[in-house]
């Protein structure tokens, strides 16, 4: 098992120093790295804690992103900027827990499928940032922070990155009646090649992938992997 989580840490840490040579911008270091907390957290407990914050932050710059390339969503709440909406959602989820009337309180896969419900007239952007949030939250228990105490099962954490797939596919996909896609993402022509996007969820499929076969190799238990082609796949349970 220490073999295990010593290849995990490496392989994940080797991405981040990666992407650090191409954005010039330093690892951050965990505030808590050498706190009291840590001695009740087992190797795989920081490697949990590692996969999900390192996914909301992901879910947070692609919230800003979205703004960004979308002025028109930002436009429909009361927020100055992308990086105050992003901030007010993130930074204030032990006040508002994840529940906007905005989009009548809808998370995960419900909140999802309502930011392409061509009904909807409000901002498409929150729902499904809220909804792809939630969802790694439930597949995780709704904790944040893990201990030895608690238990992560395999097969949901496999299910939520299969499901991550399936939301980056509707994002870049869905159509309103018009033809025209509901959220601008990915730009490629003749003068800029933007893949940004597809770069951010592929970072999160493969944290969220590779944490589920360190948990399944641990337990000892199988993953049931389901074939599935994107434009017909259906969210798998978490």
């Amino acid at each position: 098992m220490r073999l295990l989580f010593t290849v995990f840490f490496s392989i994940f840490l080797s991405g981040c120093a990666s992407n650090n040579m191409v954005s010039k911008h330093p690892i951050p270091k965990r505030t808590d790295s050498s706190s009291i907390n840590q001695l009740a957290k087992s190797d795989f407990d920081r490697v949990a804690d590692i996969e999900f914050q390192s996914n909301t932050k992901s879910l947070r710059t692609l919230m800003i992103k979205l703004y960004k390339r979308n002025p028109h969503e930002l436009a429909k709440s009361d927020k100055a900027s992308a990086e105050n909406m992003a901030q007010w959602v993130f930074e204030n989820a032990p006040q508002h827990q994840w529940k906007f009337s905005a989009i009548d309180h809808k998370q995960d896969t419900t909140a999802i499928f309502l930011a392409f419900d061509s009904q909807y007239q409000g901002d498409r952007v929150l729902p499904f940032i809220v909804g792809l949030q939630t969802m790694l939250t439930k597949a995780h228990n709704n904790k944040t922070e893990f201990y030895m105490t608690d238990s992560l099962a395999p097969q949901k954490i496999y299910n939520v990155a299969r499901n991550i797939e399936i939301a980056a596919w509707k994002l870049s996909n869905s159509r309103d009646k018009s033809g025209n896609l509901y959220l601008l993402t990915n730009e490629i022509n003749a003068t800029d090649r933007n893949l940004s996007f597809e770069r951010e969820f592929g970072k999160m499929i493969g944290r969220t992938d590779l944490h589920a076969i360190a948990l399944a190799e641990k337990s000892q238990r199988l993953l049931s992997r389901i074939a599935q082609g994107l434009a017909t796949a259906v969210f798998l349970p978490f």
